[in-house]
């Protein structure tokens, strides 16, 4: 995955439930990135902010230039979830994705 100035690349991603998932990302922008997922039922209001943080379920820092493999383990519950940057000003520029979370067959 990329992240730049104001996009995840690409921005919709679909995995399954309770699934350990490696995410190989590399900011490719001029400023710092977060990927971060936000809880089952939880949205960002108007931008993100301090009242968020106890709706995070999973994040990761990247800095200028850095390309990392991480991974996290998926939800246990299917449905949509939304992606953001939680860096001040990019969630009202636009960096916004989904992770859509499937049942485990």
């Amino acid at each position: 995955m990329s992240l730049t100035e104001f996009a995840f690349t690409p921005n919709t991603f679909s995995v399954p439930a309770g699934e350990e998932i490696a995410l190989h990302v590399a900011n490719n922008g001029t400023v710092l990135h977060e990927f971060v997922i936000m809880k089952n039922g939880t949205k960002v209001g108007d931008d993100f902010g301090d009242e968020d943080v106890p709706n995070i379920y999973w994040e990761v820092e990247v800095a200028v230039g850095q390309d990392i493999l991480t991974s996290f383990t998926a939800p246990s519950e299917p449905g949509e979830y939304q992606v953001v940057c939680g860096t001040q000003g990019h969630y009202m520029s636009g960096m916004i994705g989904t992770l859509t979370v499937v049942a485990a067959r």
